[in-house]
């Protein structure tokens, strides 16, 4: 075989596997479809009937993916058989080389049953390893007739297309391991309950009375992490939404010990409200004595269902607020948008705004569209007496904060 024809194995690829794989491996795809677009490569080019990539685990050899079928021997992703039976643990440990153009021609290849049965004709294997030299398994192709035409490039290439397997194999076996410990620390989460909540007071500046309390939600295991990231891990392992109406239902038990003029207000991600899953909880409870804040920090893709979704809890008395104003431009389209009762000026503007002029211009025009539309403010994050001065002349009349009164466990 010649070195044009190694070159025209990628050809569909490239005509450099270097670089085509290279590209393959930054691309858009799964890394299912890479391994699949490599295997069919070796497939055709190579006039084999069958390429895969199997994974050596637990004595077994594990068939994980599979390009083109043997009618005698079919395969699917999953299929396993004993290792020791298998051509490619021979090949690993060196009683079959790499590349056999007949397998009737190999006492060792022989001695395996499935050589005469499929018949085996022309095989090519070679390990497949990560980084560190571990072993996963082997990166295969073969077809029931021999052939003589095949040379050393053609093993060279195929270690070229397993060393980009073992590369893409390893970072997904590292992202499965990250998921499972992720999902493994969110279902304790959940399992133990093990959360609280703490109630922050929202208060009214010229009465000076709590008219409200924001829910916290709190995290028990060690070591300490800002409940964003639980909510954040949640969502990556899927699970956003069932640790966000655990944490509302654990908040709501404390409505019952809130004076009956204040109210509750929670917080949810666009996604838990789309669902349907915060619809149905908030339904069983007082909705005029509820205000819920959407926290989300990206643009929303569909404002209208968001809004369809909350309005007949709206009809029913439910406020909605908008968290986080001003910390960024998707809060700005959050209000435009889903046309808040409440609007809630993030915690970057209030620090310093009775020294910061583009922050106080900022809350101030915010301020004037919230007259204008209707909305009521409230600021959150006031830790400071000068602070609470330049709100009070803003004519902010709601406002919470470290100053005002910190998170905790009601009746603490």
């Amino acid at each position: 075989m010649s070195n044009a024809r190694t070159d025209e194995l990628l050809s569909n690829l490239s005509n450099d596997p270097a670089s085509a794989l290279a590209r393959l491996d930054a691309s858009q795809l799964s890394v299912g479809e890479m391994l699949s677009e490599a295997l069919r490569s070796v497939k055709s080019h190579l006039r084999m009937e069958v390429a895969f990539i199997s994974q050596f685990r637990e004595g077994q050899r594990v068939f994980r993916y599979i390009e083109g079928q043997i009618r005698a021997l079919p395969l699917k992703p999953g299929d396993s058989g004993p290792l020791a039976d298998s051509y490619c643990q021979r090949v690993v440990d060196g009683r079959l080389p790499s590349l056999i153009r007949d397998a009737t021609e190999l006492r060792e290849a022989l001695s395996l049953p499935i050589t005469r049965e499929l018949p085996v004709g022309a095989h090519l294997s070679v390990p497949i390893r990560f980084s560190d030299g571990t072993l996963y398994g082997t990166f295969c192709c073969f077809s029931t007739e021999p052939d003589d035409t095949l040379r050393d490039y053609d093993v060279n290439t195929l270690h070229l297309f397993a060393r980009f397997a073992g590369r893409l194999l390893e970072r997904h076996a590292a992202c499965e391991k990250v998921f499972e410990e992720r999902l493994t620390r969110i279902s304790h989460v959940l399992t133990e309950r093990a959360y609280h909540t703490l109630y922050q007071p929202i208060v009214h500046l010229l009465d000076q009375r709590i008219v409200g309390y924001e829910a916290l939600a709190r995290f028990h295991p060690e070591p300490y992490r800002a409940p964003d990231r639980w909510f954040d891990e949640a969502g990556a392992v899927g699970l956003r939404s069932v640790l966000e109406i655990a944490v509302l239902e654990e908040a709501l038990r404390g409505l019952q010990r809130i004076e009956a003029d204040v109210y509750l207000s929670l917080n949810a991600c666009p996604a838990a409200i789309l669902d349907g899953s915060v619809v149905k909880l908030l339904s069983r409870y007082p909705l005029e004595r509820l205000m819920l804040e959407v926290t989300e920090h990206s643009s929303i893709e569909d404002y209208a269902v968001i809004a369809s979704t909350l309005e007949p809890l709206r009809r029913r008395g439910l406020r909605l607020a908008v968290d986080d104003a001003g910390a960024g431009y998707a809060s700005f389209r959050h209000i435009l948008k889903l046309r808040p009762d409440v609007i809630k000026l993030d915690r970057s503007l209030i620090t310093n705004i009775d020294s910061d002029t583009h922050s106080r211009a900022l809350a101030a025009a915010l301020i004037r569209f919230a007259e204008e539309t209707g909305c009521r403010i409230i600021a959150e994050g006031v830790e400071t007496d000068d602070e609470l001065a330049a709100l009070r002349q803003l004519n902010v009349v709601k406002a919470q904060g470290y100053l005002l009164g910190r998170p905790q466990r009601l009746g603490a």
